[in-house]
């Protein structure tokens, strides 16, 4: 009766931690090349990320723009000129920070 707990247990916990892992936030800007930027973003499980919050702030932290994924999970901004970073916002533990000069074309 014991071994029936101790596996039940250990059965319980890797679902839980599988659980924990199968939502992990995904998130990548790249720079067009005509003064904007866009990123797409996601879940490993596959879920979307439309109207996931999106912010760009200067380096000292002002938001500069604020917005949301749309339908295609897809977020374009006109790119600042001054240091920027890109933050994917889906809640606590959920979140992405991009650096405006790692955003590549």
């Amino acid at each position: 009766m014991k071994k029936i707990y101790i596996i039940g247990f250990l059965a319980m916990g890797l679902f839980i931690a599988g659980q924990a892992f199968a939502h992990t936030p995904l998130c990548s800007c790249w720079d067009n090349g005509d003064d904007t930027i866009t990123c797409e973003g996601g879940f490993s499980d596959g879920s979307s990320a439309a109207g996931v919050i999106m912010r760009v702030t200067d380096s000292d932290g002002k938001v500069l723009i604020n917005g949301k994924m749309n339908e295609d999970s897809e977020f374009t901004f006109k790119k600042p000129s001054m240091s920027y970073i890109v933050e994917f916002d889906a809640g606590k533990g959920h979140k992405i920070i991009s650096k405006g000069e790692e955003i590549l074309e």
